[in-house]
């Protein structure tokens, strides 16, 4: 393996790695070992300007875990994102993501991570933010670790849809609550002794105590997960690619006009370790 350098992009979360190729990749086990480490001390990983084609993202992927199918097509690992409904079915969908929150928060086992290849780009706006969730029970006092250690909080699809449309018709409603709610330990820990904050847009409610007086709690987590210090904000170049720890990172993607030709392409690593 050539001789790789990590230079870290943010206090908390984020670093650039150097060095990678494509054939790296998308053949060197030695490589993928490697980079799941570096992503567990990091958070995020960016590598700019790989240009990393369908079949060699693909490849990487199946070195990190098992890939979701998500798309369709040749390389059904595939997600399209973009918010052209011609480009992509799930555009309706995507507009949520402008929201911070964990991937697969809804299941009883989250995706292990996420690879977002840029194919093209807004001009403006569009980039990728991330916050550790890590750092985000960290920086809790005693006293509160203590009460998020006995707090269980309900997520739901309709709790993120409200963010996009607060004045849903009862047929949407409807529609949202067919997903079963999901109930889950405010705090994970992890199988590594670490432990993390489960928060983010599908948090909708905790269970046992006033609702608004829960959501504040929630709102105050989320408000100093993301402060401003403790974010990376990845403004994407076509050919970059990115790598988070779902289990460990939250995100969202900046808005951007939904006329754009952003796209990305996006494979999930399916999930290994239950939030407990």
């Amino acid at each position: 393996m050539s001789t790789l350098t990590v230079e870290p992009l943010g206090t908390y979360v984020g670093a650039e790695v150097r060095g990678a190729d494509p054939a790296m990749l998308a053949h060197d086990e030695g490589f993928a070992a490697w980079c799941l480490d570096t992503l567990e001390a990091h958070g995020a990983l960016v590598f700019r300007g790989l240009h990393l084609d369908d079949a060699s993202q693909v490849a990487f992927s199946r070195r990190l875990g098992e890939p979701e199918i998500k798309g369709r097509g040749e390389h059904p690992e595939i997600m399209i994102v973009s918010l052209d409904p011609a480009v992509s079915r799930m555009a309706e969908y995507l507009r949520g993501t402008v929201y911070w929150h964990i991937d697969g928060a809804q299941d009883d086992i989250p995706s292990k991570a996420t690879i977002l290849n840029a194919i093209a780009v807004a001009a403006t706006g569009g980039e990728t933010e991330f916050a550790s969730t890590y750092a985000a029970f960290d920086m809790l006092d005693p006293d509160e670790q203590a009460r998020a250690l006995d707090t269980r909080v309900v997520h739901s699809l309709e709790a993120t849809q409200r963010l996009t449309d607060p004045d849903p018709t009862p047929e949407q409603v409807a529609r949202w609550r067919m997903v079963p709610d999901k109930v889950h330990p405010l705090v994970w820990t992890h199988h590594t002794g670490r432990r993390s904050l489960v928060i983010g847009a599908t948090a909708s409610h905790i269970e046992g105590i006033d609702f608004d007086e829960g959501r504040a709690f929630l709102a105050s987590l989320d408000a100093r997960a993301t402060a401003p210090d403790r974010v990376y904000r990845h403004e994407w170049q076509v050919g970059d690619l990115v790598i988070w720890d779902n289990r460990g990172v939250m995100h969202r993607v900046c808005p951007y006009d939904p006329t754009s030709a952003r796209e990305m392409h996006r494979i999930t690593i399916a999930g290994d370790e239950p939030i407990r």
